[in-house]
């Protein structure tokens, strides 16, 4: 039946180029295919708090660079070096859970459900696990061929807002997408590298950076001592809560918006949302408001997760870290 079920979607891919992502893509083909996902995630969170934090970064990372097609689970092959071994891709967590997870959809509906859709399926549960508000996500997505290092440009911690924002139009996304999305850093570690520079010599001035809370400053320096050599291996790095303003740090809520206005955040992009009018606004709507958050924040994951996506182009991977042979 599988097969049969395969041959009647790609039919309709080729008789319908209009044809979309919708909820409950896989409810014929694969009816287990979600629970399956949902299941293998929250064992590994019951197991480790932080695993929801690692697929939200996984899965913006995905999006970010050539949309959400899969290619940021891609390895290197031969020459070709892929986006994961890009520098702000090497922290990236979570891999093994979607290869856990692929492994067992194959086994059940072998080439049904796509890498891409196992990935945003994932997120949408570490999402719901760590305290978000759950949220239908159409899938339907299909994997890319293309993994590239060349291609991998993301906005780096320290980017002023402006500059993050340009990196989010690329993907249809604005300046409210840009301050919700940044509410996953109420959640989940963040190496000393991408912040010490507050800590010590902020912006070259040879001290710390005036806007952080003094207590906040004081804590992050006992755990991120000044370096004394370049770090070229990320696994060495200290690593912090990125969420200072919290007692919950696996915990998905609106805390990282009263870290912003108080001076508490960790990366110099998270506290700039407080110094420019149009983010200060949407900060404070937040930090008043919790469904607030946690309603836009569902919202922006279903919009993220339609960036770029591939629909009647790609393929479905049989194994997440690999292109499937193709014949010639």
């Amino acid at each position: 039946m599988s097969a049969f079920i395969r041959a009647l979607l790609s039919l309709a891919l080729l008789l319908n180029p209009s044809f979309t992502l919708e909820v409950n893509f896989y409810r014929h083909s694969c009816p287990q295919a979600e629970y399956v996902v949902e299941g293998i995630v929250k064992q590994h969170f019951q197991r480790d708090p932080s695993v929801p934090a690692g697929l939200l970064r996984l899965h913006f990372h995905d999006c970010i660079i050539r949309g959400c097609d899969g290619s940021v689970l891609l390895g290197s092959h031969g020459n070709n070096i892929a986006e994961k071994e890009a520098p702000p891709n090497l922290s990236l967590r979570g891999f093994n859970v979607i290869d856990e997870i692929k492994g067992d959809l194959e086994r059940r509906c072998p080439g049904i459900v796509s890498c891409a859709d196992i990935l945003a399926l994932a997120a949408r549960d570490g999402v719901v696990l760590a305290g978000g508000d759950d949220y239908a996500l159409p899938t339907g997505r299909r994997d890319g061929f293309v993994s590239s290092i060349t291609e991998a440009h993301i906005p780096d911690p320290a980017s002023s807002v402006p500059t993050a924002l340009t990196a989010f139009q690329s993907m249809n996304l604005d300046i409210s997408d840009l301050t919700t999305l940044l509410g996953a850093h109420s959640l989940g570690f963040c190496h000393c590298l991408f912040f010490v520079d507050r800590l010590y010599d902020f912006q070259g001035t040879g001290f710390p950076d005036p806007d952080m809370d003094p207590s906040v400053l004081d804590s992050l320096r006992k755990n991120c001592p000044r370096p004394v050599v370049p770090i070229f291996n990320i696994s060495s790095d200290p690593k912090v809560f990125i969420n200072q303003a919290t007692l919950k740090p696996f915990r998905l809520d609106n805390s990282f918006y009263h870290g912003v206005l108080n001076g508490k955040a960790v990366l110099q992009l998270d506290q700039e949302l407080a110094f420019t009018s149009l983010t200060n606004d949407m900060v404070v709507r937040y930090a008043n408001n919790p469904e607030a958050f946690r309603r836009d924040f569902s919202e922006i994951m279903i919009k993220l997760g339609n960036v770029g996506v591939l629909i009647d182009q790609g393929e479905i991977r049989r194994n997440c870290t690999k292109v499937n042979k193709r014949s010639h």
